[in-house]
């Protein structure tokens, strides 16, 4: 089951993306199915089935998206979080052999398009939850246990 977390700015993007839907995009479909329906045989008609499939598309997304932002809670960051790797956190790991990561801490709907966006469900965010810089974090994987090292830690995109 999904973790039902969600930072502000990944909720605000959700929504946004609701609102371009709903507002812009399917009322624009929707003209489209209109018209390609006034040209008569919609049997034949390759505009006419293309948009109303590309509707079914948008409202399918429309209803997932209304019934996910109801169910999220949106976590805002607090000052008792700093030092410490919890939901939101940008983190950067170390391994043995020197290779780093970099990455913020989200809820799983967030992940999508972000190459360094990890789920809070994920294993290597489970493993770093409420640890401290310099302190080691054991990965459990498919192919075994990984230690990770923690570099640092900040809850802004800048540098503190």
């Amino acid at each position: 089951m999904r973790t039902n977390l969600i930072t502000p700015e990944g909720f605000e993007k959700l929504q946004q993306e609701l609102d371009y839907l709903w507002r812009e995009y399917r009322p624009e479909i929707t003209k489209k199915v209109a018209w390609a329906a006034s040209l008569g045989d919609r049997s034949e008609n390759a505009d006419y089935k293309e948009n109303k499939r590309l509707l079914r598309q948008i409202d399918s997304r429309v209803r997932f998206l209304r019934k996910r932002l109801e169910a999220l809670k949106v976590v805002h960051h607090a000052k008792e979080q700093e030092g410490k790797v919890f939901f939101g956190a940008w983190v950067e790991v170390e391994n043995e052999q020197g290779e780093t990561k970099s990455f913020r801490i989200v809820g799983p709907d967030e992940i999508y398009g972000n190459n360094d966006y990890i789920s809070i469900d994920a294993p290597m965010a489970r493993a770093l939850l409420k640890k401290e810089v310099d302190d080691e974090a054991v990965v459990h994987t498919p192919t075994g246990e990984q230690v990770w090292y923690i570099n640092s830690i900040r809850y802004s995109l800048s540098a503190n």
